[in-house]
């Protein structure tokens, strides 16, 4: 998967406006992460938790697009240069600001 903040998506939103930019454009980090980078920033963020693996479900193989990864040149482009969080950025701060709330 090539996750993306939904920061950096706003952050595209808002460039496209200030800059009257109009079009559909991928929004990504132009890299695949695999889910398991997800639970492992959770884990590192909550300081617990555990990774369990499953067999993927018969009825869906074939079926599910198991690789993504944005096709970033459209987008670069029209002019718009910002960075994008990678998955250990974006989890951590995520969590951090789940915390921050339940505080």
């Amino acid at each position: 998967r090539d996750f993306v903040h939904v920061e950096d998506v706003a952050a595209v939103n808002l460039w496209c406006w200030h800059k009257g930019v109009s079009g559909i454009f991928n929004c990504g980090t132009g890299r695949s992460q695999p889910f398991k980078t997800v639970a492992e920033g959770v884990i590192a963020g909550l300081g617990q938790g555990r990774i369990e693996f499953i067999d993927f479900p018969d009825h869906l193989k074939g079926r599910y697009q198991s690789f993504t990864q944005a096709d970033m040149s459209k987008l670069r482009a029209a002019g718009y240069n910002g960075a994008f969080r990678d998955v250990e950025t974006g989890v951590r701060e995520y969590v951090e600001w789940l915390r921050a709330r339940s505080s």
